[in-house]
């Protein structure tokens, strides 16, 4: 009976085992199911904080499949017990979110399609918003548009203070409007005048600007070379500071909002009042049709869905943004500005290879608008550049326009004052042709004057005939069939 019952029991328990196996190897297979299908968003836990890292193939965008793998992600941690914050990152250098995916609204043939589109984006921004486990948005890189517009629902901001950091809401250039709640929560975050001025002007943000308005609450430094990239250091560095912000903010050791200053008390008291918001409207909308003559319905609208939330409730503003977004991506000017983006985008990208030959010094004939903002792009790239007009008056013109085009980056934070003064140095401003013979290329943009341009070319031939000369200005040459060339 004893030897019976130790027979059956070893049975029991290897059958118990290898239903363990199956059960684990079926749980895993599973897991490894659910990750893999996964290709724009993923997650760790660590600790008690869910870090969840977008990772686009391209570029990362708010296209149908990472909304779709963010809700999923989303429900598994708000799911879990065990996580009580959470940490939003981008696994991708110089991109936390680029902004929505063009191509997903281009696909949509009526403006229903493209509200339903909205209103999907808005929803799952105030499920993000009312998240009962704080939330913090790590941004390194690009937060444009959609991006922004995330990353204000969440419950903290922290950036990091690389050059490749911006903030923004260029919708209105592309004819839109920020459909996923930019026109409803900026005004309360920022104030009716500093949102009017982000969503109107589609201006992008530095870090430290965006800090002294509220769009971020913390930032940090970038990191230089080490065992890995600056950019991957970086990465991780924000990532180990947002990990501990999501905990402070969990065990209510961070405040979710900062004591208002005198100032901000007294202009918030000030926008209380009806009539004072009416005269922004107002002088907004009169600055708007200035600008625009009224051709231009973008930005008339987003001022329309941005009183709508302020007067009338979040409900109408909402709709009021969804219905407008709709039915300005079926404009034609903003088919029109969408195309010339895709333009655009395709001229960067370089289809005709790399150059045969580097340049690295360059000659401009003629010191105009031109000539001096093409030496302006060319210094701050490295390229010697000598700057060649008749009249010192003209050459004085252009080289103090190259100083203010670079002066005008150090206003953006873009670059330092030393960065300025170095790019200066690559400019060489002269009346004579000394040192063209040492220039890998010679641009010519002089003004369009055909007997002018005939005499220049033939004195740059006269100083070296194995210079390529790239004719800046060829309209004048098709109209007389280029004759004399």
């Amino acid at each position: 009976n004893n030897s019976c019952s130790l027979i059956c029991m070893t049975r029991f328990v290897g059958m118990q085992v290898i239903l363990f196996h199956v059960f684990i190897g079926f749980s895993f297979s599973c897991l490894l199911d659910v990750s893999s299908a996964r290709t724009h968003v993923n997650y760790e836990i660590k600790g008690d904080v869910a870090v969840i890292r977008m990772n686009d193939p391209s570029v990362n965008t708010l296209s149908v499949q990472m909304q779709r793998e963010m809700t999923e992600v989303m429900d598994e941690v708000w799911a879990n017990s065990a996580v009580q914050s959470v940490v939003l990152i981008s696994s991708k250098p110089g991109s936390f979110i680029a902004g929505a995916d063009l191509n997903m609204i281009q696909a949509c043939t009526t403006a229903e399609e493209v509200t339903l589109l909205s209103q999907e984006g808005q929803k799952m921004f105030e499920k993000i918003e009312k998240s009962p486990k704080p939330i913090v948005a790590a941004i390194n890189g690009s937060c444009l548009g959609g991006g922004l517009e995330f990353a204000i629902a969440c419950q903290y901001r922290i950036a990091t203070k690389s050059k490749k950091t911006v903030l923004g809401c260029p919708e209105v250039m592309l004819g839109l409007l920020p459909g996923a709640g930019g026109t409803q929560r900026l005004p309360k975050m920022l104030g009716l005048p500093s949102a009017f001025d982000v969503v109107l002007t589609g201006r992008t943000i530095r870090p430290d600007k965006a800090k002294k308005m509220g769009l971020v609450h913390q930032l940090v430094d970038t990191l230089g070379p080490g065992l890995k990239s600056p950019e991957e250091r970086t990465i991780e560095y924000l990532e180990e500071v947002a990990v501990e912000a999501a905990r402070g903010l969990a065990k209510k050791q961070i405040p979710l909002t900062k004591e208002k200053g005198l100032m901000q008390k007294i202009q918030d008291h000030v926008m209380s009042y009806p009539f004072v918001r009416q005269q922004i409207y107002n002088t907004v909308q009169k600055k708007v049709m200035k600008q625009t003559k009224g051709l231009y319905p973008a930005p008339l609208k987003i001022i329309e869905c941005v009183k709508a939330g302020l007067e009338q409730g979040p409900t109408a503003g909402y709709l009021a943004e969804s219905q407008n977004f709709g039915k300005l991506a079926m404009t034609p000017e903003s088919k029109a500005l969408i195309g010339l983006y895709h333009g655009q985008v395709t001229c960067k990208k370089n289809r005709f290879g790399t150059p045969e030959k580097e340049v690295k010094a360059l000659a401009v004939l003629g010191a105009g608008l031109m000539g001096a903002g093409i030496a302006q792009v060319s210094v701050d790239k490295g390229i010697h550049t000598i700057l060649k007009d008749t009249t010192l008056e003209g050459l004085s013109r252009g080289e103090q326009q190259v100083y203010k085009g670079l002066n005008d980056k150090i206003k953006k934070k873009s670059i330092t004052t030393f960065e300025r003064d170095s790019f200066l140095s690559n400019l060489t401003g002269q009346l004579d042709y000394n040192g063209f013979n040492k220039a890998d290329m010679v641009i010519e943009a002089v003004f369009e004057d055909l007997s002018i341009k005939h005499k220049v070319l033939k004195e740059v031939e006269a100083v070296s005939l194995r210079l390529q000369i790239w004719r800046g200005k060829y309209r004048v040459f098709e109209e007389h069939g280029g004759q004399g060339i």
